[in-house]
C-alpha cells in the first residue's frame, strides 16, 4: 500500500510490528536514508545496532542468494526487542526475492526496510510494496520539511520551543539546506541553547548557519545599496586578493538589485513582499533587505539594473580594459545613488 505523506511521519516515529516491510524511495538519497534512519532507530531504539538487532546488506546480495532477506527476518538474536532487516539500494532486480520475503513473513519477523532511488510508476518493485495489503511503500520528494516536521527536529535536537520569528526564519533555512545540513544546524544550535533558558533569536539562527562563500560579495553588495560609497575601494581590494573575478560581482549585484526591485515593485510593500521571494531570505540579511529596500525608489533601482547590464557587457566583450578598475567605478557610481536617496 501507498504510506500518504500525511500518515507517514505518525508511522516513522512508530513503526506498526505487524507490517512485514516498507519501501522507501526518492531521487534525493540523503532525504531517503534520513527516514529510514529515523524510522529504524525508532524501532530498534538507540542500542539496537550494537545489539545485534538490525541486519543490513545491500540488494546486490539478493542475486546470489535471494532468500538473503527473509532468512535474515526470521533470524533471532541475542538480545530480546524488535529487530530490522535494511536492504539498500534495491532496484526492480530485487523485486523476485523481496516478493518471497514477503509472503514468507510472519508476526515476529524483522521489519523489512528497503531503500531505492527514484522509481517510475512501471517499476516491478515499486508495483510489489504498493499491490502488497501488508507492505508500505513511502515516496519521499524533493520538499523541505514543514513546520511541524521543524518542530519534531528540534524536540529531538532537545529544544522544546521557539518563537514565531526563530520558527520563520529555521523555516527558511530549511528551504536552503540539505535536510542532513540543516539537521546538523539545529544540533548546533541546540548545544549554542544548552542551559540557557533566554528565546532562540534570528540572529543566534544566522550566526549558527552555515556560512555562505558569497560573504564577501554580499558586505560588498550591502554597501552599495545601503549608500557608502568610502567602503567600495577596501571591499574591492578583499574581492581581488580572495580571487573574485569582476563578472562574478555583476552578476552578484544584479541577482541583488533584481531582489531589490521585487520588493519595491510589490504593491503590498517590501514588509509584505519578503516573505514570498524564492529563496527565502532570514535573518541579519532579511532586515538589512527591507532597510535597502525603504531608501531605493523602483526608477531608481531600474536604473541601477540598467547600470549594472551595462557593465557587465563590457566586461564580457573586452579583455583589454581594467576589469576590476571599470567594476569598482560601476559600484561606486551605484553606492552614490543611493547615498542620495536618504
Amino acid at each position: 500500500m501507498k504510506l500518504s505523506p500525511r500518515d507517514a511521519p505518525g508511522f516513522l516515529a512508530r513503526p506498526d510490528p505487524r507490517v512485514p516491510g516498507v519501501l522507501i524511495y526518492g531521487s534525493d538519497a540523503m532525504r531517503v536514508a534520513e527516514k529510514r534512519q529515523g524510522m529504524i532507530r525508532a524501532l530498534i531504539g538507540p542500542e539496537g545496532e550494537a545489539e545485534m538487532r538490525l541486519a543490513r546488506f545491500p540488494a546486490t546480495d539478493l542475486r546470489k542468494d535471494p532468500a538473503a532477506a527473509i532468512d535474515a527476518a526470521k533470524a533471532q538474536g541475542f538480545f530480546p526487542g524488535p529487530r530490522a532487516v535494511l536492504v539498500e539500494e534495491a532496484t526492480d532486480t530485487a523485486t523476485e526475492a523481496l516478493k518471497a520475503a514477503l509472503t514468507d513473513w510472519a508476526e515476529g519477523d524483522a521489519l523489512l526496510v528497503v531503500t531505492a532511488g527514484q522509481l517510475n510508476a512501471s517499476s516491478k518493485l515499486r508495483k510489489l510494496f504498493e499491490g502488497d495489503k501488508r507492505a508500505l511503500a513511502l515516496a519521499i520528494y524533493d520538499n523541505p520539511p514543514d513546520r511541524a516536521e521543524i518542530e519534531a527536529m528540534l524536540r529531538d535536537a532537545g529544544l522544546t520551543s521557539a518563537p514565531p520569528e526563530a520558527m520563520r526564519d529555521l523555516t527558511a533555512l530549511a528551504q536552503l539546506l540539505e535536510p542532513g545540513d540543516f539537521r546538523q544546524t539545529l544540533t548546533k544550535i541546540a548545544l549554542y541553547k544548552h542551559g540557557d533558558s533566554t528565546p532562540l533569536t534570528p540572529a543566534e539562527i544566522a550566526a549558527l548557519a552555515p556560512q555562505s562563500s558569497e560573504a564577501a560579495i554580499d558586505d560588498m553588495l550591502d554597501a552599495v545599496a545601503e549608500g557608502r560609497p568610502a567602503a567600495i575601494a577596501p571591499l574591492m581590494a578583499r574581492l581581488s586578493a580572495q580571487g573574485v573575478a569582476p563578472v562574478t560581482l555583476c552578476i552578484g549585484a544584479m541577482r541583488h538589485f533584481r531582489l531589490l526591485h521585487a520588493l519595491v515593485s510589490d504593491p503590498r510593500g517590501p514588509a509584505q513582499a519578503i516573505g514570498t521571494l524564492r529563496p527565502p531570505v532570514f535573518g541579519p540579511r532579511r532586515d538589512k533587505l527591507l532597510r535597502q529596500a525603504q531608501r531605493w525608489r523602483s526608477d531608481r533601482v531600474e536604473l541601477a539594473l540598467s547600470e549594472i547590464t551595462e557593465t557587465d557587457l563590457t566586461l564580457r566583450s573586452t579583455s583589454r580594459a581594467p576589469l576590476a578598475a571599470l567594476t569598482e567605478r560601476a559600484m561606486l557610481r551605484l553606492a552614490t545613488m543611493a547615498a542620495r536617496q536618504r
